[in-house]
């Protein structure tokens, strides 16, 4: 096999050693041999040559010699793989197809759905859109309703300035951060029930504030307070933001972080699955929003469903593997053969030099993989016989032979094209919303994969294995996804290698951002959920038995208070501890209190189920108000979360109680 790129002077010729399996052992490659020609000669302008052996440029496309070994042991262990392999069809849309599932896919179905497209809950969702979001959704109900007026003349879709109601707005503007927004409604501002004020949600388009106020003052804090298609906005005509632009070495990556929160970071896996929802659907907008913005298209892949392995490890869905090791481990969501091979990995040492890079024996991989088949589940395997270097080769195996990607056929492309962003900042806020996107077997699998591969990279100065080397490593793995026709990925090979090894050492580096859900998609969460609680309350009402009941309900529930829950006095919450000694506690809110320290107070009881339980294991919960459940990290700062939802209890439990 040879493959030629006219642009970047490479040539790549499958290696085939003579009398040899491919593999490390006697006769066979060697670490670092292979065969990889570079042609370092390139024209100047005035048409004469230069070497280019000694310039930047030549060490940087040297840098990608470890992308194109990997591509070589990939083709060589899919050679010796005569098995026949079904490739995935990717489906050609109709106009307006992918629009239309982009709909489904953001909850907004009803919009093209004659006989719903009044739907309480989806004006509510779209009444919580920024206006850079709004302009996302507006342009493909534009390109769906075109579609349908073709197909069907008689058929009644709603016109999209009906569907947002936008005062002022001509339709698809784009916020600059200078006009007043519909984000938030006086109503909302100012009243919740009752009469009392209620806390005011920012979402990046403040009346009174521009996002460019609002901007962190550094380059390297990433602002999840605003919408980012919203920053991107602002700044897309503007020198500011680019000064992190392009390549480099591991020293030259921003060192992003995240300015401390007084309300709490949240976290993905700390909010109740019906937030979820809200949750992904708003990543979904805003994600498209963004690269709406900065001009890259994005467009969900879809392939045809195909039959696949219904039992094993290698080749079989993630949520199968899930359902075959949850009947082993209730509860796990990691399937067991890929913790076992990264255990497998570490327990002989991650200062191993070359480790991910240099590959197994083939033949003894292939042999490894089919007694794992075999003997797994059975637990009769015997994992003495499994070197470390062949753990590894059969950990990027398991990844490539995943019926789908680990990153899904769905937003496959869209990581890829997270390099097309011009900034660094935009390309991270890009992963951190994708992230979101996908499913939670995926997400799971793939933050253990991030944080094994950085307990690799801490031992660089052993196993020589840096932040780029184990990127360019993993990136074929991840990326170039063997269900795609071959003549795609020989097509796309040389133009995406860079690129998708960038966006690889990203998900490495930055992987502790990357599972932080923005503050203005939870703040967005919170307003549905307000403005979903009053329409209920308002259309109720409207009805007088529904009132009626309402008042007997409350009536009811006054009655039932105990004394400790009644009058509360201001300034002091009420914590509930079901499951430790001390069940409740009158808690004063001070400007220091934290929720840590709210959990030490618990903990310091030295009865009943307090002492089998750890720091590390309990949390405070804020629980209904505006948010269905959220788990507050340690540095949650009381008083002003209790600002943000004063209708919330709060109760301290185990995640997993």
């Amino acid at each position: 096999m040879s493959w030629r790129s006219g642009s970047r002077g490479v040539v790549l010729t499958a290696y085939h050693p003579s009398g040899s399996d491919g593999g490390d052992g006697p006769g066979g490659r060697r670490s670092g041999q292979y065969t990889m020609n570079h042609d370092h000669s390139k024209k100047t302008p005035d048409g004469t040559s230069f070497d280019r052996s000694g310039s930047q440029d030549s060490l940087d496309e040297l840098s990608m010699d470890d992308y194109w070994k990997e591509i070589e042991n990939i083709h060589e262990t899919r050679g010796n793989n005569h098995e026949e392999r079904v490739a995935l069809v990717m489906k050609e849309p109709d106009e307006g197809e992918l629009e239309e599932e982009w709909l489904k896919e953001a909850g907004l179905s009803n919009l093209f759905v004659e006989s719903s497209c009044d739907s309480v809950e989806s004006v509510v969702f779209l009444s919580t859109l920024t206006r850079t979001q709004r302009a996302a959704v507006e342009k493909r109900v534009e390109t769906v309703t075109q579609t349908m007026r073709k197909k069907n003349k008689h058929h009644q879709v709603p016109d999209v300035r009906d569907i947002f109601s936008l005062q002022n707005d001509s339709k698809g503007k784009v916020c600059d951060g200078n006009e007043p927004s519909t984000v938030r409604t006086n109503e909302s501002k100012n009243e919740m029930q009752g009469g009392t004020k209620g806390p005011q949600f920012s979402l990046g388009t403040d009346e009174q504030k521009s996002p460019l106020e609002d901007m962190p003052a550094s380059d390297t804090d990433i602002n999840l307070e605003i919408s980012f298609s919203e920053q991107a906005a602002n700044f897309k005509d503007s020198s500011v933001g680019k000064i992190c632009r392009g390549g480099g070495g591991d020293t030259l990556l921003p060192n992003f972080r995240v300015p401390k929160d007084k309300t709490g970071t949240t976290k993905i896996g700390d909010l109740a699955p019906q937030d979820m929802k809200k949750v992904y659907s708003l990543a979904l907008i805003e994600l498209t929003a963004l690269y709406d913005i900065l001009g890259t298209e994005f467009k969900q892949q879809k392939a045809v469903k195909i039959k696949t392995k219904d039992c094993g490890l290698f080749g079989v869905p993630l949520s199968v593997l899930l359902e075959q090791d949850q009947k082993k481990v209730p509860g796990t969501k990691i399937p067991l053969i890929f913790q076992k091979l990264i255990a497998q990995i570490e327990e002989a040492t991650l200062e191993t030099e070359g480790l991910l890079r240099i590959p197994g024996v083939a033949t003894r991989v292939k042999s490894l993989c089919q007694e794992l088949e075999a003997k797994f589940y059975e637990g009769t395997f015997n994992w003495e016989n499994v070197k470390q270097h062949d753990a590894a080769s059969l950990l990027k195996l398991f990844i490539r032979e995943l019926p789908q990607p680990l990153l899904t056929v769905e937003y496959l492309k869209a990581f890829q094209d997270v390099q097309k962003l011009p900034t660094k900042k935009q390309q991270l806020q890009a992963l951190n919303l994708l992230v979101l996107l996908l499913p939670e077997a995926n997400r799971d699998t793939l933050k253990v994969l991030l944080e094994f591969l950085q307990r690799v990279i801490d031992h660089r100065e052993k196993n020589k294995m840096t932040l780029k080397n184990v990127a360019m490593v993993m990136a074929p793995n991840l990326f170039t996804f063997h269900g795609f026709s071959s003549k795609t990925i020989e097509q796309s090979e040389f133009v995406m290698a860079a690129g998708t090894a960038n966006v690889m050492r990203f998900m490495i580096q930055y992987q502790k951002l990357l599972w932080t859900i923005p503050k203005f998609i939870v703040n967005q969460v919170r307003k549905q959920n307000t403005e979903s609680q009053k329409k209920e309350k308002k259309d109720k009402a409207m009805k007088k038995l529904l009132k009626k009941m309402a008042y007997d309900r409350e009536k009811h529930e006054k009655q039932e208070r105990t004394p400790n829950d009644a009058d509360v006095p201001q300034g002091v919450i009420r914590v509930q501890a079901p499951h430790l000694s001390k069940v409740s506690m009158a808690i004063q809110l001070t400007e220091e209190l934290k929720a840590s320290d709210i959990v030490a107070r618990f903990l310091s009881q030295k009865s009943g189920n307090v002492q089998t339980l750890k720091k590390e294991e309990v949390f405070l919960y804020e629980i209904g108000g505006n948010i269905g459940e959220r788990c507050l990290d340690d540095d949650t700062y009381m008083k002003d979360l209790y600002q943000l939802n004063p209708n919330a209890e709060w109760v301290i439990k185990s995640k997993h109680s």
